[in-house]
């Protein structure tokens, strides 16, 4: 394992690439800041240096939320964002075979992966978990891409299917560590808009195991 002096990078940050980032963002978003101790623990873990985007989220900031909380972008830890990158996965997939990193979700009940094997061999590329599929699909880009997709993207259109009116209100409102589970469920009635379905605030890990299960139901009956 390389220590904190292999995987500090004084002299080629990411951090400075995702602050220009940063300053030309088109979305709202709340840079948190991080805990010099769980920073460093984080990084330690996963073994990635600063000169990565992965490993600067990691050790300058705690987490990022955009669009008032809509999307959480998972860093070392922080008392809006408990989840980390290093502990998050790991929380959540206890005893599951999963190679891959969760690195965000936000509060329709999508997880954001950074492949590292579980979905064929690009590694590296990052997937949507949708909540209106039970799919995990690839949005085509890399971290660094997935940043500034997530600061600069048309989020709107992304998540037309899944918004309501007051979203904005209502979700700058709930804890980080929970999302909304809809009902009827988002992968069940697709001709319903998201004003027409129940919502409750249930935590992170509930929603995720309650869409791997139905997911794998979904799978074993097609596979029947």
């Amino acid at each position: 394992m390389r220590d904190m002096t292999e995987l500090i990078d004084q002299h080629r940050s990411g951090w400075m690439t995702l602050q220009q980032d940063l300053k030309g963002a088109t979305n709202r978003y709340d840079v948190l800041p991080s805990d010099p101790e769980l920073a460093a623990a984080a990084l330690l873990q996963l073994q990635v240096t600063t000169f990565s985007s992965l490993g600067a989220v990691i050790y300058e900031t705690g987490g990022i939320l955009i669009d008032d909380g809509w999307l959480r972008i998972l860093g070392s830890g922080h008392p809006k964002l408990p989840r980390s990158l290093a502990s998050g996965t790991q929380s959540l997939t206890t005893g599951q075979a999963f190679n891959a990193l969760l690195i965000a979700d936000d509060v329709s009940g999508g997880f954001f992966a950074l492949n590292g094997g579980e979905f064929g061999k690009n590694t590296g590329d990052v997937y949507y978990f949708a909540p209106d599929s039970l799919e995990w699909e690839s949005l085509d880009t890399n971290y660094s891409g997935f940043l500034s997709w997530a600061l600069t993207g048309d989020l709107e259109r992304f998540y037309e299917s899944v918004r309501w009116k007051e979203w904005r209100e209502d979700t700058s409102l709930m804890s980080s560590d929970a999302m909304y589970s809809f009902y009827p469920f988002l992968w069940t009635e697709h001709q319903l808009a998201a004003e027409q379905r129940s919502r409750a605030v249930v935590p992170v890990s509930e929603q995720w195991l309650l869409c791997q299960q139905m997911q794998n139901h979904l799978n074993n009956a097609q596979g029947n």
